[in-house]
């Protein structure tokens, strides 16, 4: 698979003078969709001057049932994300599961996340410093904003300073996350940016029976504050009708919906200097 590389990604999210969007549909459901979502949101983004990074997994591998979606799998997903950097341009975002897949994504995938259920898992930490590319470890809903610099420190000692680090709720109780917008300057006290994930933070988990629920209608009002508090970068999963997603549609906000937001976000971000 060829590299396509985005050489300045990390100066033009690290430096503060702006705020970043990564965004995209939960789960690869097919190649058209990926190609719908990254080229309306390439658009707008541009006109927006936002620094834009495309996301999708391959694979949702902590799915509550093993009847549900979990995407088409590491090769043909990959081959989908290739499609989109080639038509579009944009740098790429995914998830691993497995130490494997760390060497199998890092020639074309620019930024590397790691899921917040897996944020502690050294040997995951390694492979994906390993790449020496941006990490983006999701803060575990099990874990304070405080314990991540136990994970930043383990990604220095693995010699990689380009991390980001994603809050997306902490668990409140059964079915429910709570988003504690402190959690934003605390993690920026470890010298990285902090992107706030606008849709997973209204998440239900479980609270679907064999699938997880959410409150979509709270997401945007949860990135506005996020931005208001000092957030470097707004993760937003979105899809042209969520609710016929084949993931997390119930918390990702209607792709129509996202230019009127970030117009928003814009002016919000503008008024904290």
């Amino acid at each position: 698979m060829a590299t396509h590389p985005h050489p300045n990604l990390w100066k033009e999210i690290s430096d503060g003078s702006r705020f970043f969007l990564i965004a995209g549909p939960c789960v690869i459901e097919n190649e058209a969709l990926c190609l719908e979502i990254s080229g309306y949101l390439a658009k707008v983004c541009d006109d927006l001057d936002i620094r834009y990074i495309f996301k999708a997994s391959f694979d949702k591998a902590n799915r509550s049932s093993a009847r549900s979606f979990r995407g088409p799998g590491l090769e043909a997903g990959l081959a989908i994300m290739e499609k989109v950097k080639e038509k579009h341009g944009l740098p790429l975002l995914t998830d691993i599961h497995q130490v494997e897949e760390a060497q199998q994504v890092e020639s074309l995938i620019d930024v590397i996340q790691i899921p917040a259920n897996l944020s502690r898992q050294t040997d995951l930490l390694q492979v994906a410093a390993a790449t020496r590319k941006i990490v983006n470890v999701k803060k575990g809903t099990f874990a304070s904003p405080k314990e991540m610099k136990n994970v930043v420190q383990k990604l220095h000692d693995f010699g990689n300073r380009q991390i980001l680090l994603t809050e997306r709720g902490t668990t409140f109780g059964y079915n429910n996350l709570v988003a504690d917008l402190r959690s934003i300057p605390i993690m920026q006290e470890n010298g990285c940016p902090v992107v706030f994930d606008a849709t997973h933070s209204v998440q239900l988990p479980g609270a679907g029976g064999d699938r997880s629920s959410g409150q979509r209608e709270y997401a945007s009002v949860l990135a506005k504050a996020a931005i208001a508090a000092g957030a470097n970068g707004v993760f937003i999963e979105t899809h042209p009708d969520p609710d016929q997603a084949l993931s997390d549609g119930p918390n990702m906000i209607f792709l129509k919906e996202l230019p009127s937001l970030l117009r928003q976000l814009i002016s919000i971000r503008k008024i904290i200097g």
